[in-house]
């Protein structure tokens, strides 16, 4: 085999599996399409050590420092297909050629899928937002909005008053129960059942939202939960089980970030329910030392293929 490990992602997940990967003097390599999924975050916030910066500043300092290892290396490029190849895996280029691996990690990411809204796409990852945990503190305490797609929506709203002033819209998608209006009056959260038409302002600059009856609510930013799923279809062609999450499926995984296949392995938001940065590096850490673990203890995978 030609490497011993690939790791297909260069985000924060996949550069923090091959970092352990790369100091077991392992031979890694990472395929990397520059296309990670908070590349729409001017800045990264609640990664310790990293708050504030931007995303492509850290996947770079990361690179950096992967580079001092000479048992690791890069290509960048999409991979269109990957299978079992004897006792290891064969991962075929876009761009054309093969490379094989005895071990796979998966960190490619998800995609997220918007509502229909006119100028939500041009303001995603800046005033049209998904985590008050990434985001919520740089709006400064102005008023804030729920856009509700789902369920999710009522757990935002009683999160989003510690950030700011909260408006629910209920897109008549969300059907409230009593008691739930009571939960969201004593945190103080308007409830609106008139359906948002409109985002307001220069993009990717949010002034408010414009109501179907005409009526312009004022906004710093608005929270919605997109819907997400593997931005490729690796997984599920390799034969891991998927699971449901809140906003869709992910790839099961063990608490090794183990798949339900032998020698492979995925971190990251493909591998949980939760996105976020600090805990995509760390299932990371976790998938890199799994890899390299199941080399040594576990070194056939042809007897449990």
């Amino acid at each position: 085999m030609e490497h011993d490990i690939i790791v297909i992602g260069g985000s924060f997940a996949g550069l923090a599996a091959a970092m352990q990967l790369a100091r077991a003097r392992r031979r890694v390599c990472v395929l990397d399409t520059g296309a990670p999924r908070n590349r729409f975050a001017a800045a990264s916030h609640g990664f310790p050590g990293q708050d504030g910066r931007a995303p492509q500043a850290i996947r770079a300092t990361l690179r950096h420092e992967l580079s001092a290892y000479p048992t690791l290396s890069f290509r960048d490029g999409t991979a269109v297909s990957a299978v079992r190849d004897g006792d290891g895996f064969r991962v075929t280029l876009a761009k054309g050629g093969n490379i094989t691996a005895r071990r796979l990690v998966l960190a490619f990411g998800v995609r997220d899928s918007l509502p229909d809204l006119p100028g939500a796409t041009e303001r995603w990852g800046s005033t049209v937002l998904h985590c008050p945990y990434c985001h919520g503190y740089e709006l400064n305490g102005g008023p804030v909005g729920v856009l509700a797609r789902g369920d999710a929506a009522l757990h935002q709203a009683m999160l989003l008053p510690d950030w700011g002033p909260t408006t629910l819209f209920t897109q008549g998608l969300l059907a409230l129960s009593a008691d739930q209006r009571q939960g969201l009056a004593d945190r103080r959260v308007t409830v609106e059942e008139t359906p948002v038409v409109d985002l307001l302002g220069t993009a990717p600059a949010l002034d408010g939202v414009r109501l179907d009856d005409g009526r312009e609510v004022a906004l710093a930013g608005l929270f919605l939960a997109p819907d997400t799923a593997p931005s490729c279809d690796l997984a599920r062609d390799l034969g891991c089980a998927l699971t449901d999450g809140p906003t869709g499926p992910y790839v099961a995984v063990d608490p090794m970030q183990a798949t339900s296949q032998p020698g492979v392995f995925a971190a990251g938001d493909l591998a949980s329910p939760m996105p976020n940065a600090t805990i995509a590096a760390a299932s990371g850490v976790m998938a890199g030392s799994a890899a390299h673990r199941s080399l040594i203890f576990d070194p056939d995978l042809t007897a449990t293929a």
